[in-house]
């Protein structure tokens, strides 16, 4: 399951671990250093799962947790120092989805989020690479910056971004169009294709991300960093 995560910790050294253990697990994660940081990043670009320490600077991990939950569903995973009842409820009623108390493995905390990711994942927001839909919302970003797409383009996106790396035909993506493009013909899609190649991709010309399979069809892929 490849996801999106934002990691919260101002250890730096602490920090650099985790996201070199959640990469390894197959996810895309970002690191900042204070509380300020995450709700720039996180409103910018919603993660798949936030991982965030209680303990930060500018502005702490509850109080980042109490305004993101008035403002979205994003899981969140908490790390504390802290290991007392009351600091555990704390976190809890404060809308984290889960608490891990240091000192902790960071496998431990990677089969947490794995298993977060599981729970609340229900491809409403889907990742692959640099490229995010989000079917809840009808958004895509791209490189943390917002894509407008038109109906059929996005009915065509969200398809592939729910099956990275497959091959889908001109008539299997027709389907998913059907209702938002009611008069659509096959070549229709490849005029999709080019539109959407023109706004996910680093250099349309030379497509990295939405492949063309000749003699098949069209794939998506997580292309460059």
């Amino acid at each position: 399951m490849c996801a999106y995560l934002l990691v919260a910790e101002d250890d730096r050294g602490q920090a650099e671990v985790l996201r070199r253990y959640l990469t390894a697990d197959g996810h895309d994660a970002l690191v900042v250093h204070d509380g300020r940081a995450v709700l720039e990043h996180a409103r910018r670009r919603p993660p798949d799962l936030l991982v965030l320490d209680i303990m930060m600077p500018r502005l702490d991990g509850l109080s980042v947790c109490r305004i993101l939950r008035a403002e979205s569903d994003i899981p969140i995973l908490m790390l504390t120092a802290r290991a007392g009842e009351d600091d555990l409820l704390t976190g809890l009623d404060g809308g984290a989805d889960d608490y891990l108390t240091k000192p902790y493995s960071p496998r431990e905390l990677t089969a947490r989020a794995r298993a977060l990711l599981r729970r609340t994942k229900t491809f409403k927001r889907m990742t692959v690479g640099r490229v995010t839909v989000d079917v809840t919302l009808h958004r895509v970003h791209v490189d943390d910056e917002l894509v407008e797409c038109t109906p059929g383009e996005f009915a065509i996106l969200a398809a592939m971004a729910g099956q990275p790396e497959r091959v889908f035909t001109r008539a299997q993506l027709l389907q998913h169009t059907r209702g938002v493009d009611r008069d659509s013909v096959e070549r229709s899609i490849d005029v999709h294709v080019l539109n959407l190649r023109r706004k996910i991709e680093p250099n349309p010309r030379r497509p990295s991300r939405l492949l063309t399979v000749y003699g098949i069809g069209y794939k998506l892929t997580a292309g460059p960093p």
